[in-house]
C-alpha cells in the first residue's frame, strides 16, 4: 500500500531515552554486548515511531572480539585496535569467527523476534570486508586510508588475505544472524567509496560477492542490502555483487540511480539526514515524497542516504516516519 521506511542508525545517540540510559551503562561495548540492553536500544525507535523495519544495535566491529582481536570504543575518538594488522603475521592472529563468541546476538534477535511478532521487519547486518579491513590497518578511525591503500599498492597479496579470512567468517556471520531471526541482513562497506573504481574491482566486489555467494547456497530467500557512503561513482557496479537491494547515499538521485543500475535490484533510500535538523514538516513531508515518486514502479525501501545525525531533534524522526505513512 505504501514504501516501507526505516532509518540507519535509528536507533541511538539522538534518542533521549538512549541518552538516559548511557548514563547507568557508560560503556558502549556493554550496551551493545549485552542482550537485554541490545533488546531495549533496538526496540526504543520502534515504540516511538513504529518504522517498518527494526535493525539490531550492534556494531560493525562487534564480531572481532570472536575473532581474537582486541578493539574497544573510546569515547569522543572511536574504535581503536589495541594491535592494527600491518604484517603476515598480524593477519595470521585474526581468527576465523568463533560464532560461539556471539551469543547475545543470537539471543537478542530471538528476542526481538518475539517482541516484534512480525508486525516489522527484523533487519540485522555486518561490515563488508574492506570496510572492516580499514580499521584493522589503521587501526581505528581514519580520514585518508593512506596505510591500507600503502597496503593495496606495496603488499596486495597480504591485503587479499586479511579480506578473504574476513570475507569467509562474515558469511558465517549473516548465516547466523538469519538462523537466529534475521529476516534481512544489510552489508555495510561504508567506506569502499573512497576507493578508486579500478580498486573497488580489486579490493571491495570479489570480497561482497563472495559474502552473498555463499550466503545464497544455505539462505537463497533472505533479502541482502548493500550500503555504501559516496558511492556516486561505483553505482553500476554494485548489483553486480548480487546483492537484493542497493542503498543509495544522499548525492545520488533515485532517477539517475535506477537508470544506472538496471531494474533488477531494489532501492533503498535516500533522504539527505540534514534534512531532518534544519527542514520544516513542510520540507521533510516534500522530500520524502519527491523520492517516493521518483522510485515509483520499481522496489524500494525509504530511508536516509546515511545514519541519523547525533543531534537529529527527535520530534523529526516522527515527522520523517508521519511522512511516510
Amino acid at each position: 500500500e505504501r514504501t516501507p521506511a526505516w532509518m540507519m542508525r535509528q536507533a541511538g545517540r539522538y534518542m533521549r531515552c538512549y541518552q538516559d540510559l548511557c548514563k547507568r551503562h557508560t560503556s558502549f561495548r556493554e550496551r551493545s554486548e549485552t542482550t537485554d540492553l541490545v533488546v531495549e536500544i533496538s526496540l526504543q525507535p520502534y515504540r516511538a515511531f513504529r518504522p517498518d523495519g527494526v535493525i539490531l544495535f550492534s556494531d560493525i566491529l562487534t564480531p572481532l572480539q570472536g575473532m581474537g582481536v582486541d578493539f574497544d570504543f573510546k569515547p569522543q575518538v572511536g574504535p581503536l585496535i589495541a594491535r592494527p594488522v600491518r604484517s603476515l603475521e598480524d593477519v595470521e592472529l585474526v581468527r576465523p569467527l568463533d560464532l560461539e563468541a556471539m551469543g547475545f546476538v543470537s539471543e537478542s534477535l530471538g528476542l526481538l523476534r518475539q517482541e516484534l511478532r512480525d508486525e516489522a521487519t527484523l533487519l540485522g547486518f555486518v561490515g563488508a570486508p574492506y570496510t572492516l579491513a580499514t580499521y584493522l590497518v589503521e587501526g581505528g578511525t581514519s580520514r585518508n586510508y593512506t596505510v591500507i591503500k600503502e597496503m593495496a599498492l606495496k603488499n596486495p597479496q597480504l591485503l587479499h588475505g586479511l579480506l578473504q579470512s574476513l570475507a569467509d567468517s562474515m558469511a558465517d556471520y549473516v548465516r547466523y544472524q538469519a538462523d537466529a531471526g534475521a529476516q534481512v541482513v544489510q552489508l555495510f562497506d561504508s567506506w569502499a567509496g573512497t576507493l578508486t573504481p579500478r580498486d573497488f574491482d580489486v579490493f571491495s566486489a570479489p570480497y561482497l560477492k563472495h559474502i552473498v555467494t555463499e550466503v545464497k547456497k544455505t539462505h537463497p530467500d533472505l533479502p541482502l542490502i548493500l550500503y555504501i557512503a559516496g558511492s556516486a561513482g561505483l553505482i553500476e557496479r554494485l548489483p553486480l555483487t548480487g546483492v537484493d537491494i542497493v542503498s543509495l547515499d544522499q548525492h545520488v538521485d533515485v532517477s539517475d540511480a535506477r537508470r544506472r543500475m538496471g531494474m533488477d535490484v531494489g532501492i533503498q533510500g535516500n533522504l539527505d539526514p540534514a534534512v531532518l535538523i534544519s527542514g520544516s514538516q513542510q520540507d521533510i513531508e516534500e522530500r520524502v515524497d519527491a523520492i517516493c515518486k521518483k522510485a515509483e514502479g520499481t522496489r524500494h525501501i525509504l530511508n536516509l542516504g546515511h545514519g541519523v545525525l547525533p543531534q537529529t531533534p527527535e520530534e523529526k524522526v516522527g515527522m520523517f516516519f508521519d511522512a511516510t505513512k
